[in-house]
């Protein structure tokens, strides 16, 4: 039976007792122990023992993600002797940034996955196939990984890619749960098709579902999850995490949205003036950690616009909700007089069966404007693909992207620049001096 910890149980209003509780502590840490906090609290006149309320709190500058990069080590609160592990981020949007971890804080990173497990239901009788990177200072490998060690679930560490192997090695383990990137599920669909057996035949029953998006702003299933229902009957589970935050929100079976956990990070969705929205309004996710030793962070903002829900689920957890992440507050495309962000581009790309693999890149146009464009590798004509995909595009924002068709070859040397762990799917020039 899954664990739900009481906290989780409780109503919304109790949960946030809860973390006022713990905040007073989480503050008093930062002003003794953080170089950057220190500064800030000083600069700023603020005391952080005269915070009274929520309102109060409101009012403390938020952090950003550029405040993380330009003074990465001011963030540290430990000694270097403290510290157990150093892991980084990818660097999607900038430089990549350090973050140090103590013992304690490993101990917190495996608990955050262990909620996660039983978010899906898994049991100490599953075995897990990690197809993710599990070195090059990636969290989530090693989050994965010890989340399902304190479960007592079984791991298989095989990493991504190789389709050939992550199949015969479910044949040969009877694997009953993966942790992936859903594009990569594609692949093992097509690989079982073109050596004839059904991806559905062997013992996956579940997959946790990473970095990228299952569901529509309607918490509906997107094209890319469609896909993979239509071809693979196993139950699909999204996921919201960032390094800097060493916290996961999962999906439960009820697919409503990652479940938060308030014994870990105080959530706020905030608007462009930084300002609580309203429930079920789009806001940027903006995160306190809450114990964490070695990097915590205070209402850092993490560029992620999404919508929470707040009304109790099936599962029997009261927390709130973080719906997908409808776009990254700096990767706003204006094109044509049209504001879109890059995941419903995605969805548009992930919709069409013929397309393999894609690339998006925004550039700055000699009008000073945003110009989009899209790079394919797929299974037409150039002339066939844009009689295709024009269409699909002018109806859903009335304007078209450039279309440029490439080679697999071309397209994988695009979504894998210098040793980027993972694929990149939108290259964003506009910031690139």
């Amino acid at each position: 039976m899954s664990f739900i910890p009481a906290i989780e149980q409780k109503s919304i209003a109790e949960q946030a007792a809860f973390q006022w509780e713990k905040l007073g502590p989480a503050l008093e840490y930062l002003l003794q122990h953080s170089p950057y906090y220190r500064r800030m609290f000083g600069e700023q006149q603020i005391d952080v023992k005269a915070l009274r309320s929520w309102e109060d709190f409101a009012r403390v500058p938020t952090t950003s993600k550029e405040a993380l990069q330009q003074y990465n080590n001011d963030f540290l609160c430990v000694a270097p002797k403290a510290v157990r592990e150093y892991m980084s981020t990818s660097g999607t949007l900038g430089r990549p940034v350090t973050i140090a971890l103590t013992q304690n804080d490993l101990l917190r990173l495996a608990y955050n996955e262990y909620l996660s497990f039983h978010c899906i239901e898994a049991t100490d009788e599953d075995i897990f196939q990690l197809m993710l990177t599990l070195d090059r200072q990636f969290m989530a490998g090693v989050a994965y990984y010890s989340g399902l060690s304190l479960l007592g679930a079984a791991s298989i560490r095989t990493g991504p890619g190789l389709p050939a192997m992550q199949w015969d090695t479910i044949r040969q383990m009877k694997t009953t749960g993966l942790v992936a990137v859903p594009s990569f599920l594609l692949k093992l669909i097509a690989h079982a098709k073109a050596n004839d057996f059904p991806a559905g035949s062997g013992t996956v029953k579940k997959v946790l579902a990473i970095g990228e998006s299952l569901r529509d702003e309607e918490l509906q299933p997107n094209a890319l999850a469609r896909q993979i229902a239509a071809e693979w009957d196993v139950q699909l589970y999204s996921t919201y995490a960032a390094t800097e935050l060493q916290t996961a929100f999962t999906e439960c079976r009820a697919g409503q949205g990652g479940h938060h956990h308030p014994e870990l990070v105080v959530v706020e969705l905030l608007d462009d003036r930084g300002q609580p929205v309203a429930p079920g309004e789009k806001g940027e996710v903006t995160i306190t950690t809450l114990g964490v030793e070695g990097m915590p962070l205070l209402r850092y903002r993490t560029g992620d616009m999404c919508r929470g829900y707040y009304e109790p689920c099936s599962c029997g957890r009261h927390t709130m909700r973080l719906g997908p992440v409808l776009g990254r507050k700096q990767q706003m495309i204006k094109f044509k007089g049209t504001t879109l962000y890059p995941p419903a581009i995605f969805d548009v790309l992930n919709g069409v069966p013929q397309i393999q693999e894609y690339v998006i890149e925004i550039s700055t146009g000699a009008d000073g404007q945003d110009e989009l464009a899209i790079y394919l590798h797929c299974d037409m004509e150039p002339a066939a693909g844009d009689e295709l995909l024009r269409p699909l595009f002018s109806h859903r924002w009335r304007v078209v992207p450039r279309l440029h068709y490439r080679s697999a070859e071309a397209i994988r040397q695009l979504q894998y620049p210098g040793h980027n762990r993972k694929p990149v799917k939108l290259i964003d020039l506009r910031h690139i001096s």
